[in-house]
């Protein structure tokens, strides 16, 4: 069988306007702007308004995506929101994404990887437009992880912020597109991050409430060691199917969760800063939005051009990682 080449058409971001700084979280825990700046490398981050929930986030980033391809919402065949922060339990984001859009055709589903969701979502839509029974998708890394943030906890506070980042994907030239994808997991790291209240396990309750299992719950250093790890194996491998070597890549979009992870994953790689995408000062960790707002913003500053050979690459909760191998 013949498989279609995909790759992207066009790519979009949204961030909510309010910037919660460093200086406004020393008034709330106790820490200070050099020893968050020191550790993780972000200054402020953004919050999503009282009323603004994930498809609204989602919706922004999409318009400007589906704009940048040239795409009309009714082409659209498929609908993919990486989120771990949907409107709701169910219907799903993405069905609400829909609606809004007026993509009519479109068939719809969240898909939950932590902060590997963009690059699971854009594998799971590359094969349905590979084998032809798509012809374009949407794939939107959205979360807002203020929402379940415990501003009580100087551990994760400091870490998290609100986003969207969406691209549309379809057929191009044999030469560009998607040239591998490498996704894993490993579920006995589950609880190193993770919200336990308000599934089947633990409904929400007077309870659950009172013992903040609504919140993010993160063992900081053992993720940062697995992230370290995982971060340049991912990529290695995605490098490896793809019959590149690392001096082949000419911009790397990490996700955006630490400038330590981010600096070990350029050493593995054997890169230097000025191939590495970096947006983590100014939007702070956004789960599955980190890779995809770090593209648009990419695209939007010119570093991107045709032929350039890209690997996006993330870690998240569950524990998973992703990665792909990709040129523009």
């Amino acid at each position: 069988m013949n498989l279609i080449p995909v790759g992207v058409l066009g790519t979009g971001k949204y961030v909510p306007d309010r910037i919660l700084t460093n200086q406004e979280l020393e008034t709330m825990v106790e820490t200070n702007d050099e020893w968050i700046v020191t550790r993780t490398g972000i200054r402020e981050r953004r919050i999503a308004a009282e009323g603004q929930a994930t498809s609204d986030l989602c919706y922004e980033a999409s318009l400007i995506a589906l704009a940048n391809a040239g795409i009309k919402a009714d082409q659209l065949d498929l609908i993919i929101v990486s989120t771990i922060t949907p409107d709701m339990a169910f219907p799903s984001t993405a069905c609400i994404l829909q609606e809004k859009l007026g993509a009519k055709k479109a068939a719809a589903f969240d898909l939950s990887a932590a902060c590997s969701g963009f690059v699971y979502g854009l594998a799971n839509a590359s094969n349905f437009i590979a084998t032809g029974t798509y012809k374009y998708a949407l794939v939107i890394g959205a979360d807002c992880l203020s929402k379940i943030t415990d501003y009580t906890d100087r551990n994760t506070c400091i870490l998290f912020g609100d986003g969207a980042g969406a691209v549309v994907i379809g057929e191009v030239p044999e030469e560009r597109g998607f040239k591998s994808f490498e996704l894993g997991a490993d579920g006995t790291g589950g609880p190193l991050l993770k919200i336990e209240g308000g599934g089947s396990r633990n409904p929400a309750s007077q309870t659950s409430i009172d013992q903040r299992m609504h919140y993010i719950y993160m063992a900081g250093a053992e993720v940062f060691k697995f992230a370290v790890r995982i971060m340049g194996n991912a990529a290695d491998e995605a490098l490896r199917k793809a019959g590149w070597d690392k001096k082949d890549i000419d911009l790397l979009v990490p996700h955006q969760a630490n400038m330590r992870i981010i600096q070990a994953s350029l050493n593995r790689l054997e890169m230097t800063e000025d191939k590495c995408m970096v947006n983590l000062d100014k939007y702070g960790n956004m789960s599955a939005a980190s890779i995809p707002v770090a593209l648009a913003e990419a695209a939007e500053q010119g570093r991107l051009t045709e032929g350039d050979r890209l690997v996006l690459v993330g870690f998240g909760g569950g524990l998973t990682w992703g990665a792909t191998a990709l040129v523009w």
